[in-house]
């Protein structure tokens, strides 16, 4: 069974009140719509902060959520010297403490996670797929170095597109790109 592969740069999801804190009133732009639908890049840009380092022009990605969120790659961790765990989105629950820097605010939160491996699906593909009695999964991928990855998670969502995501980190290590098929095996 083939599965189109996204890859997920480091990004934050924004609360609407963080929002404001960090950027005031400054509108703006939807920039690129993303494969999961109603989300998409917005034109905002922030930094993320520790006491070692900074890393700028990190996407904010929409639309607002109900928890603000950071999630970057382990190699991204290495540089900050911090050690996030690794969760599915929204949970944050004893994340790393990062502070996010916008051109009108900061916010120091504990919500910076390493997103798990993830296959978005919606519970129509999933039936029909026979994934119903799947949690996790292994895919295979990569063309010169191939590599399988175990216990991707199925992500089930009303409206969700059939992709799986991965970080840089992985996608790097197996020379894969966004668009790029993996295989489930099961």
């Amino acid at each position: 069974m083939k599965v189109n592969i996204g890859v997920s740069n480091r990004h934050v999801h924004l609360t609407y009140d963080d929002y404001k804190t960090l950027f005031g009133k400054e509108k703006f732009d939807k920039v690129k719509k993303l494969v999961q639908t109603g989300e998409y890049a917005t034109s905002l840009k922030v930094s993320i902060k520790t006491s070692k380092s900074t890393i700028n022009n990190v996407r904010v990605l929409g639309p607002f959520r109900s928890y603000t969120q950071v999630e970057i790659s382990k190699t991204d961790s290495y540089q900050l010297g911090i050690n996030p765990p690794i969760r599915n989105s929204g949970d944050i629950e004893d994340s790393a403490e990062i502070c996010i820097i916008g051109p009108n605010g900061t916010l120091q939160k504990k919500c910076c996670i390493i997103a798990t491996r993830h296959i978005h699906i919606n519970p129509e593909t999933r039936e029909k797929l026979g994934l119903l009695d799947k949690k996790y999964v292994n895919v295979r991928l990569g063309n010169e170095k191939k590599a399988i990855l175990e216990n991707v998670y199925i992500k089930e969502t009303p409206n969700g597109v059939f992709e799986m995501h991965i970080d840089t980190d992985d996608a790097n290590a197996n020379f894969v790109k966004t668009g790029d098929v993996g295989e489930i095996l099961f």
